[in-house]
């Protein structure tokens, strides 16, 4: 039979690739943790682990047992918060995907002014792409997310948040400033400096590349905001925001792409699970500050 400390201290040694630094996050002893994984694949008859170049990594059987691993550690945690909120919101957590930019520009706010009423509440914020969000809430890994609206799929509801425009972000200097709209033709044939796989704009910027048959020149990769702002603000390349995240910056310029493209975003969460008492709050909260 799998027990479930089993499962902790082989997932956190499949994330980590070694078991040294599975055994300090986990604060166990080495030879602890090695013991464990032996006794899975006696347990289990497989091998879990090949060593390559000095890195553990997972065998195929090894990968399916980490998928369930996962999916089954993210449930006990969701159902460990649903009892810790059941009675009263003297205690519990609010865990929530969200993804950087919206984290970053609007949802500071919010989140304080929850924390505020809920002092006792935890918050969790996890920083992903509305993509990467999407497929968790899905997975079971998550009960709240910042999905896109018409990505949402049966099985999630969703409360409709905000519509926000994607625009080109220039540097001062940078001839389109002036000009009322941008080609997403004229964009793409620019160095780009981009959000990794797993964000929106990353995926809309190469499905547009793909339609209109341009192979964009991607500079930079990055899933930050501020190194992204400053290779722009640094003239190095150009790249694509929501409206809101250059709004407050005097350095950096939106333009509108000539078909403007706005972006519905909802937060949502899965049908087949129970709401905490945490969760219902927040998503009241959220319900109550868009009717005001």
């Amino acid at each position: 039979m799998l027990e479930t400390k089993w499962l902790r201290q082989f997932a956190t040694v499949a994330r980590e690739g070694s078991i040294t630094r599975a055994a300090e996050q986990l604060h166990l002893a080495q030879p602890a943790v090695t013991m464990t994984i032996k006794k899975l694949e006696r347990e289990l008859g497989i091998g879990l682990f090949d060593r390559r170049q000095g890195r553990l990594r997972l065998t195929p059987e090894g990968e399916r047992l980490y998928q369930h691993a996962e999916r089954i550690l993210a449930a006990l945690t969701l159902a460990e918060q649903d009892m810790a909120a059941l009675h009263d919101l003297s205690a519990g957590e609010v865990c929530i995907g969200i993804p950087s930019m919206l984290g970053s520009f609007y949802f500071p706010p919010l989140l304080m002014a929850f924390k505020h009423r809920y002092p006792s509440l935890s918050i969790r914020v996890e920083d992903a792409g509305t993509q990467d969000v999407l497929g968790r809430l899905c997975q079971g890994k998550l009960g709240l997310g910042i999905v896109l609206t018409a990505s949402l799929p049966a099985g999630l509801t969703g409360l409709p948040l905000l519509r926000e425009e994607m625009v080109a972000v220039v540097p001062a200097e940078h001839p389109a400033r002036h000009q009322p709209y941008m080609a997403i033709e004229d964009f793409l044939r620019q160095e780009l400096a981009l959000f990794r796989h797993g964000f929106f704009h990353r995926e809309y910027i190469e499905e547009v590349a793909r339609q209109a048959g341009i192979t964009p020149v991607i500079g930079f990769e990055s899933n930050l905001i501020p190194l992204l702002k400053a290779v722009v603000r640094q003239g190095f390349a150009i790249t694509t925001f929501l409206r809101m995240a250059v709004r407050d910056d005097p350095s950096l310029f939106a333009v509108s792409f000539k078909e403007p493209y706005f972006l519905d975003l909802c937060l949502a969460w899965p049908d087949d699970r129970r709401l905490s008492r945490a969760e219902q709050a927040f998503i009241d909260f959220i319900r109550e500050q868009h009717r005001g």
